[in-house]
């Protein structure tokens, strides 16, 4: 096997080792720990409540959700590249300011359906949330 291909095979072993890890950590499910004392005791599950009239707001505020993940990541990505010299001062004032409109803008968004930035955070249970807490 070519050097390039051991390097892939150990990249991915240690991507499943990380998953294996992470896994255990996870706390057990209800099946797995057996019933409570009270036997009627169950805890309720958490569900998506939504409806008719509330489907819109919340079909975008997944969207959202998801474009604020995407650009916390390439705010994370830009920082880095800052830091590491890669990029010229052009590059860094053209970056900076697109960033910018683009966090005023996903602010304005949340407006018009009456959200904020905090309310894209969604809860994954065990996991925490889904976007680092703000600063």
């Amino acid at each position: 096997m070519t050097p390039e291909g051991n390097r892939h095979r150990d990249r991915f072993g240690e991507v499943a080792d990380a998953a294996t890890r992470a896994f255990r950590l996870l706390p057990a499910t209800p099946h797995e720990m057996g019933r409570p004392g009270n036997a009627r005791a169950r805890p309720v599950p958490q569900r998506i409540s939504t409806g008719p009239n509330t489907v819109e707001r919340d079909l975008v505020k997944l969207v959202l959700t998801l474009v604020e993940l995407l650009r916390q990541l390439m705010e994370r990505q830009a920082l880095q590249r800052v830091d590491a010299g890669d990029l010229t001062e052009e590059q860094e004032e053209r970056l900076g300011t697109t960033l910018m409109l683009l966090h005023s803008r996903m602010s304005e968004l949340c407006a018009q359906y009456d959200l904020s930035l905090q309310d894209l955070n969604l809860d994954l249970g065990p996991l925490g949330t889904l976007l680092p807490p703000s600063e």
